[in-house]
């Protein structure tokens, strides 16, 4: 399987994380991979003197997590949604913060990394919905306490709302009818 195609539908409930993110390992997901400005900005293990530069910032195994808990591929959308959800989650983000954080991935990440108009619209929707939720900070997450558990069960635990959640995919899905991503969020 290519890493385009991988994905774990949101519908996904009893797989357990390990066994979803054995399945990311499967498709050659590999950090060395990873530019070094992407691991700069997004990766507080290459945070210069541990400065966080924007909030919600998670090292690459919980970043993976998070995809996997919010039924996301690796396709650039997803890492739009993924990464919004991410910091909306931690109820800290002003505009200023979201519109440098947007400013960077369209201007200093290589060109397969950065986020186009669509993406950037997908990264605020998400960063919206997560402030807006209940859902606990995931970049504050100790995941091996729940690497064990059902799909449903750590969603649940981490206050992810599965409602609003599959609300916010049809929206994506009739607004981005040409998406990849977008038209198997629901799956």
């Amino acid at each position: 399987m290519n890493y385009s195609d991988w994905h774990i539908p949101f519908s996904e409930k009893q797989l357990t994380l390990a066994v979803a993110w054995a399945s990311l390992k499967e498709v050659g997901a590999r950090k060395e991979n990873i530019p070094l400005i992407v691991k700069l900005i997004e990766n507080p293990e290459f945070h210069l003197a541990g400065l966080t530069l924007f909030h919600g910032a998670v090292d690459l195994k919980a970043h993976d997590y998070i995809h996997i808990l919010l039924g996301r591929g690796l396709l650039p959308e997803d890492e739009a949604f993924t990464i919004g959800y991410t910091m909306g989650a931690t109820k800290q983000v002003g505009i200023a913060e979201a519109a440098v954080f947007e400013w960077v991935t369209r201007h200093l990440y290589p060109s397969t990394y950065q986020f186009k108009d669509r993406d950037i619209n997908i990264f605020y929707s998400a960063l919206k919905l997560a402030e807006s939720s209940n859902c606990v900070a995931l970049d504050r997450v100790d995941y091996t306490e729940l690497i064990d558990g059902p799909l449903q069960q750590v969603r649940s635990k981490l206050g992810i709302n599965e409602n609003k959640i599959r609300a916010y995919y049809q929206t994506e899905k009739t607004l981005y009818p040409d998406s990849k991503a977008s038209r198997r969020l629901l799956d």
